[in-house]
């Protein structure tokens, strides 16, 4: 009589390299889809710049914000990256719909690649994509007189709190889509929600000026955090980073859990 030899368990560590190996694949077809593209990334440089150009010049002569030791256009510069990353990133879910109506996610998902491999790989372009204004906005804002680091480290950090802010939005906008179902329906609710965002934030002024409900908003608002690291970061401004970067990191790994649960929504 045979005896059946019991299969030992997996390694702890198997699911976390199947995640790590389908992550990075994923992640380098979608930096194709980024260098493909090059007109989006171009088209997404001058929104960015004509906020700094026409909105913060006026402000900068006008001077009605208090800003501190800060110029306005020293205080607006990083929120104007953080609300590049914001608008980039919020409309993300639309490629997952295409990529549902095309039948390419119901072919990824049925292979054993862990929804959080798709929701990461996703999350990591828009955070590239976050980055691409930096190309020709800090020109730009040096230009105009603008005193931004020249300090690797916080250069570094910027660039990492921006793909974690982006990274954050582009989990939201996939969750939405998870609930909207259509493309439409997603660019409804992006819309209504982009703006709220953006200006229940401190991208464009002091949570200080604003009414105690809307500072309570502002509080709870990723993007307040990503605007002050980058602030504190880019053009010295105090800043809380400890604090900047743990909303963002926890905000980030809640978007991905987020997203990567409501995924399935998208194939059934």
């Amino acid at each position: 009589m045979s005896v059946a030899v019991a299969r030992p368990p997996a390694s702890w560590a198997e699911p976390v390299r199947l995640l790590g190996a389908r992550t990075w694949a994923l992640s380098r077809v979608e930096l194709q889809k980024v260098r493909s593209d090059q007109t989006e990334l171009i088209t997404r440089m001058a929104q960015p710049v004509l906020w700094l150009l026409v909105f913060g010049t006026i402000f900068n002569r006008v001077r009605a914000i208090p800003t501190g030791d800060l110029s306005y256009l020293e205080y607006l510069t990083p929120g104007i990256l953080a609300q590049s990353a914001l608008f980039i990133s919020i409309f993300l879910g639309i490629q997952i719909i295409w990529d549902r109506d095309a039948g390419i996610l119901t072919k990824v998902m049925v292979t054993p690649t862990p929804r959080a491999a798709i929701v990461l790989a996703k999350a990591f372009a828009a955070g590239v994509r976050g980055l691409a204004p930096v190309v020709v906005l800090v020109p730009v804002a040096l230009l105009l007189g603008v005193s931004i680091t020249v300090n690797p480290l916080e250069l570094i950090g910027a660039a990492v709190a921006l793909m974690l802010g982006a990274g954050f939005f582009a989990c939201l906008s996939m969750a939405i889509a998870g609930v909207a179902q259509t493309r439409d329906r997603l660019m409804g609710i992006g819309q209504l929600m982009t703006m709220p965002l953006f200006f229940a934030s401190n991208a464009l002024y002091p949570i200080e000026l604003m009414p105690g409900w809307l500072q309570v908003i502002s509080r709870v608002n990723p993007l307040t955090y990503l605007v002050d690291a980058l602030r504190g970061l880019l053009v010295g401004a105090p800043a809380d980073l400890g604090l900047d970067f743990a909303v963002l990191v926890v905000a980030a790994v809640v978007g991905i859990m987020g997203a990567a649960s409501l995924l399935g929504r998208l194939v059934r």
